[in-house]
């Protein structure tokens, strides 16, 4: 029996894995193919950019501000407080700024992603949209996709911006140090590897938000139960695999640009 529900809960992991691939695949090249819908891509842009804005800034915001305080604290051991303001852009523009708008983003999006379509599966809206012969995955999932893509790459450079606010404003106010030269550290020691680091990063964290949320939104089963259900997964399997991906981009990159 024991070795039953293991063989079973195999076949349905990689069952699951080889649907989401295809899925995700074709909701990357429909955009190539007409029909396009722009209007959609335009509307989940708003939803998802202008939406998500106070939570990545305030996020952002208070992420420097702790990096400043707890690199501060330190630094001081070994008398270096006047590199607080290229650690906290190092940190920030490299990892912490894509990986904390990708969650945060995971939190907001991917779970409004796979609630709402999952509603339109359950009340067989997506069912009506077949019968007049239009495709759901064009019109529901590929403006979701590259909107989201195109968003979060945006809303990590806010994040960036406000989390070197963040850590000069506690620089300047909590540890009493020079604002210049924190601002003078800062951009002084930024290369373009290091740049390149963190807006590769969002490309990748937004395909798989959009993607997992609209996957499991359209394998929605069991009404309103099973809506719950599919963002619950929609949300914790976008956080883990963000991290797991931001793992591997890591590795990648430190080998690539070094």
């Amino acid at each position: 029996m024991a070795v039953q529900t293991i063989e079973r809960t195999a076949k349905n992991i990689v069952l699951t894995v080889q649907d989401y691939s295809l899925f995700a695949w074709r909701a990357l090249v429909n955009l190539f193919r007409p029909p396009v819908y722009w209007t959609d891509l335009l509307i989940q842009s708003d939803i998802i950019g202008v939406g998500s804005l106070p939570i990545v800034v305030l996020s952002g915001f208070f992420t420097g501000g702790v990096l400043s305080l707890q690199s501060a604290a330190t630094l001081s051991a070994f008398g270096a407080t006047a590199v607080t303001g290229q650690f906290v852009s190092l940190t920030m523009i490299r990892e912490l700024g894509a990986v904390l708008t990708g969650i945060m983003v995971s939190g907001r999006n991917a779970s409004s992603m796979a609630s709402e379509l999952g509603s339109m599966v359950v009340t067989e809206q997506v069912d009506a949209m077949r019968a007049l012969g239009v495709d759901p995955m064009r019109k529901l999932v590929t403006p979701r996709v590259y909107a989201t893509i195109a968003m979060l790459l945006l809303l990590t450079i806010v994040a960036d911006a406000f989390g070197i606010m963040g850590g000069a404003a506690v620089t300047v106010f909590l540890n009493h140090q020079n604002g210049t030269q924190y601002f003078h550290m800062a951009y002084e020691h930024l290369r373009f590897p290091d740049i390149m680091q963190g807006l590769v990063r969002p490309l990748f964290f937004g395909y798989i938000i959009a993607s997992i949320g609209c996957f499991y939104g359209m394998r929605t089963t069991g009404g309103t139960e099973g809506v719950g259900r599919s963002t619950i997964r929609a949300v914790v399997n976008a956080s883990v695999l963000i991290i797991f991906v931001d793992f591997l981009i890591t590795h990648i990159l430190l080998s690539v640009l070094p």
